[in-house]
């Protein structure tokens, strides 16, 4: 049965051989590749039970192969064109990537219209489905846990943007794609928005793709794309393992404020520890609050006043004083539509604020 990773022309292989292509830069990338027919049966038929997540352009089920190893198959929709495109965009991003704070992708199927990547499967689900799901919560996150979960996505981040080359830029940074292990263990998935950065590049104008209160505000309304957009996210995500509480929605404190703004909020008026999830009970206070700031940081509304993730990840490290004389105001967007963007930057209206402080990267004074 033929199988080609581009899904363009069709290459006869033994099923179960490597899926060869090469990326930008030559290189070959060998998956391993399925048929269509191994996938349907370890997924029952992709049958609802199964149903552990779904993306922007597909679904993705617990599966189980016929040596007994459980995976992920995220298969995406054939209709969509996006969909063909993020699927290539995928495997060419980490088929040849590897680290602790990454899913892995195992393999792949190509056959007619059906584009299918298989992961490693994460017993834990998803950071969304554990922190921001059901109030009734099975699995209760402490703040070692939290705490772990903030520094293995910022490692993940700093290995994506700064140790590959090219650089990685995942733009698609949120609860949703931070998966969990069965210790916790924090792994970065679905990569179907990520784009290259070679060196000699700056930024890249880029039809915005991403999802509402995870967004830079220059990236929403200029497109302009850098390592600093996954930054801003990042930011966004460490006040909801922190909160409990959701950035899709302007829901929060007495104004109904988006996650950041209210945190902002909270900040300037001495009232950090008020946004601390009620579920956790006992925290170090010190630490806690210096990992919402760093989330200011993070979140700057200049891109670079923004930290690199590799500072990022000293910072939620070790106990440091942070240069809070640094410190501004985040930017803020807002978008009326629901949680997901993929538009023209002409249509975003915003409660955007852009500071007009000197753009000096942010500093770490030693304690």
């Amino acid at each position: 049965m033929g199988c080609s990773c581009f899904g363009a022309s069709v290459v006869r292989r033994k099923r179960g051989d490597a899926c060869g292509h090469h990326d930008l830069q030559g290189q070959q990338l060998n998956i391993k590749t399925f048929s269509y027919n191994e996938l349907r049966a370890a997924t029952e038929n992709f049958h609802p039970s199964n149903k552990i997540g779904r993306g922007g352009f597909g679904t993705v089920y617990k599966g189980i192969l016929k040596d007994g190893t459980q995976v992920a198959v995220k298969t995406l929709s054939a209709q969509s064109k996006q969909g063909v495109r993020e699927f290539l965009t995928e495997i060419d991003t980490i088929s040849n990537v590897t680290h602790p704070n990454l899913v892995e992708l195992i393999g792949c199927c190509s056959e007619g219209s059906n584009r299918v990547l298989v992961y490693e499967y994460l017993e834990n689900n998803s950071l969304d489905h554990v922190l921001l799901g059901s109030k009734s919560r099975t699995v209760k996150l402490d703040w070692k846990r939290r705490s772990a979960i903030c520094m293995g996505t910022a490692r993940g981040l700093a290995y994506l943007h700064e140790e590959l080359t090219p650089h990685i830029v995942h733009r698609d940074i949120k609860a949703s794609n931070v998966l969990l292990d069965k210790d916790f263990t924090p792994k970065i998935g679905d990569f179907g928005l990520a784009k290259l950065f070679p060196d000699n590049i700056t930024h890249i104008s880029t039809k915005i793709a991403g999802t509402t209160g995870y967004l830079a505000p220059e990236y929403v309304l200029g497109g302009h794309l850098t390592m600093k957009a996954d930054v801003y996210s990042f930011g966004v995500l460490v006040l909801e393992v922190i909160s409990g509480r959701s950035s899709a929605k302007a829901n929060w404190g007495e104004m109904k404020k988006l996650l950041l703004e209210w945190a902002w909020q909270l900040y300037v008026e001495g009232r950090l520890l008020e946004l601390v999830d009620p579920e956790l009970e006992e925290f170090p206070e010190d630490e806690v609050v210096r990992y919402m700031k760093v989330a200011f940081f993070c979140t700057q509304a200049a891109a670079n006043r923004r930290p690199m993730m590799s500072q990022v990840a000293e910072m939620l490290s070790r106990d440091i004083r942070l240069n809070e004389k640094e410190l501004t105001a985040p930017g803020f967007f807002q978008d009326s539509d629901g949680p997901s963007l993929d538009k023209k930057s002409s249509e975003c209206s915003t409660s955007y604020q852009m500071s007009s402080v000197p753009t000096t990267i942010t500093q770490l004074t030693p304690r």
